[in-house]
């Protein structure tokens, strides 16, 4: 990666690896995209408001800077995507047609984040194997799915350098999250930070695959700079790091905040959800293929996320 373009930059995920990106590659080589004017992006490096499903607009962004790497992290999220199913057809599959064709055209690697989200069915929830039944009842999932099949058939049909992971829920004390199923796991932080009663809106015993920002980030870069030719999947590796239940990160958060409370009114939309995820993925091939390890668990992110969030709360002035 020389040149490098994040589309969906003001994302959460795409706000912090663009930083991210820029510490390792340098500043003037990673120019960030998005819908929306972002101060932030402006001011730390090359900044360019686009609209990626303009594909005449998206393509001269990619020919001006010279793009030879390209991320693609536009998507309307999964609880979201079911109130307008679609329109997120419309978001996340015409952003990937776009940056595959621009990918195709101008030689560029390309990488679109899949999710556990992309799994559905009867298919095995514990330890779920890279390669299995894939029949999700979520828009946001049909849409992975067929990024997963268009990544790989633009791989095989004109060699563009597809990569992909199946992302569990990012977790982040720095971008809050956008209407994801996961969320609570990080909302759930801010309210004991401030004191507040927490109201979850997944059941109790509902286990989810979970990820620190650190490590996502992380898996991203090193599966990009991966050697090509050990690569038996590309589209999309599951990836893990950490899975637990509501219950299981309350008590954890508790051993830090014993006074911290937490009730439940369960959101029917999210509870289909989540129970039609994953409990836990299995990452084998990510491990033997190209070296993935996660460094954080649910205790140190735990620490971790308290410790910056009190100070960014704090900062401002809750």
């Amino acid at each position: 990666m020389k040149k490098i373009l994040v589309a969906g930059a003001g994302g959460q995920i795409g706000s912090e690896l663009t930083t991210y990106l820029r510490g390792i590659y340098g500043v003037s080589n990673v120019v960030a995209a998005d819908l929306r004017h972002s101060q932030f992006l402006a001011e730390s490096g090359p900044f360019v408001q686009l609209d990626v499903l303009d594909p005449r607009k998206y393509a001269f962004v990619v020919h001006k800077y010279g793009v030879d790497t390209i991320f693609n992290l536009v998507a309307l999220l999964s609880a979201t995507g079911e109130k307008n199913p679609s329109l997120a057809w419309s978001i996340n599959m015409g952003a990937l047609n776009n940056s595959l064709e621009i990918a195709r055209e101008y030689e560029c690697a390309l990488f679109t984040p899949s999710s556990i989200g992309a799994f559905g069915g009867d298919f095995p929830r514990d330890n779920t194997p890279q390669d299995t039944i894939m029949q999700p009842n979520t828009m946001y999932g049909v849409c992975k799915v067929a990024g997963e099949l268009l990544g790989n058939y633009y791989h095989t049909r004109y060699g563009v350098d597809t990569r992909s992971v199946r992302f569990p829920g990012i977790i982040s004390s720095v971008t809050l999250p956008g209407g994801g199923t996961t969320d609570y796991a990080v909302e759930i932080f801010y309210s004991a930070v401030k004191g507040e009663q927490f109201t979850c809106p997944v059941p109790d015993n509902v286990y989810m695959d979970m990820m620190y920002m650190p490590d996502a980030l992380r898996a991203c870069v090193e599966l990009m700079e991966a050697d090509p030719a050990k690569l038996k999947h590309r589209n999309s590796f599951n990836i893990a790091s950490m899975s637990f239940t509501p219950e299981g990160i309350y008590a954890e958060i508790r051993k830090h905040l014993p006074d911290f409370k937490m009730v439940y009114d369960v959101d029917p939309v999210k509870q289909a959800i989540a129970e039609s995820w994953p409990n836990k993925l299995d990452d084998t091939c990510a491990r033997e293929e190209w070296g993935w390890k996660p460094q954080w668990d649910l205790s140190s992110m735990t620490e971790d996320m308290l410790k910056a969030i009190t100070k960014k709360l704090t900062k401002r002035e809750w």
